[in-house]
């Protein structure tokens, strides 16, 4: 139903009653079947006007499937955009809801409670063993790709700067001027690609590790779904959770999945990373790029 499915029962019944109603009422509710959508970003002046009815049409039509008013009757439509099943616009319409309804104090406390449950459902369904089993191939490869487009590019190149305090062969793509299958012209089977997209799925990361596979690499995902492209292509596959209030997925569980991950890779590395930490941090407090008071 326009991707309101998680309120799909609720239209399922309205439908069913869409014949009992009074001709008005039904003018709220075909316009509420026909833009589900339209229902968690809006006011109950707004539906009314969109349906040429009046508010209080509006408030008989939510009655008449069991809620208490309008307000019970949006709350299964908001909480379907705040669980991703719209648009990157819908979503931000809804912020903007809520700020002009005053709520801001909820939206923080959506924000808190989303980013630990984001966590929680993330490495609950990940083990000790998948990581180290993941990490063991990436310190055995040759060359490690790290791939993210839009906002898991920062997130990629993140993971490649903390790895190059102690390693030298980890890469981030696509470089600039570049494209990612490019960067992967000349990888062999003696190299790891690890390739970041949520949903909606970014075709050039799809794409990236198709050609991957086709090269032998080993490849290690991380998305949000176990249907996600990237995830069935993988030898290492980790699930997270991007659920968030805001209008675009969070990052929260990817960084903290990477960091953990590239732990586990230090974990593994031989002595020799010890030393080229240190090393690389001494260097830096020599030159001074390190604050210091005195």
């Amino acid at each position: 139903m326009n991707g309101t499915n998680v309120s799909n029962t609720i239209l399922e019944r309205l439908a069913e009653e869409l014949p009992a109603l009074t001709p008005e009422t039904r003018k709220a509710a075909t316009y509420v079947l026909e833009n589900p959508r339209d229902v968690g970003v809006s006011t109950v002046r707004e539906i009314a006007e969109a349906a040429n009815v009046k508010p209080n049409t509006v408030v008989r039509m939510a009655r008449q499937v069991g809620f208490e008013g309008y307000d019970d009757f949006r709350d299964p439509f908001r909480e379907a955009i705040r669980r991703g099943a719209a648009d990157f616009p819908d979503r931000a319409r809804l912020l903007q809801d809520i700020q002009k309804s005053g709520d801001l104090g909820g939206l923080y406390a959506d924000m808190v409670q989303s980013t630990l449950r984001n966590i929680e459902d993330s490495f609950g369904g990940i083990s000790a063993e998948h990581l180290h089993a993941a990490a063991k191939a990436i310190w055995a490869a040759d060359n490690v790709f790290t791939l993210g487009v839009g906002v898991n590019n920062s997130n990629a190149r993140n993971f490649t700067y903390l790895a190059s305090t102690g390693m030298v062969r980890f890469h981030a793509i696509p470089k600039p001027g570049s494209t990612p299958i490019d960067d992967l012209a000349w990888a062999t089977g003696k190299d790891v690609l690890i390739a970041i997209t949520c949903r909606p799925y970014r075709s050039e990361v799809v794409q990236a590790v198709e050609t991957a596979r086709d090269q032998g690499m080993c490849i290690i995902a991380i998305s949000d779904s176990p249907a996600s492209p990237i995830i069935r292509a993988a030898d290492h596959g980790f699930l997270v959770s991007c659920d968030t209030p805001q209008f675009f997925p969070s990052s929260v569980s990817i960084i903290a999945l990477l960091e953990t991950l590239l732990s586990f890779v230090i974990a593994v590395a031989s002595d020799e990373v010890v030393a080229r930490v240190e090393t690389f941090h001494a260097r830096r407090h020599k030159l001074g790029l390190y604050h210091e008071e005195g």
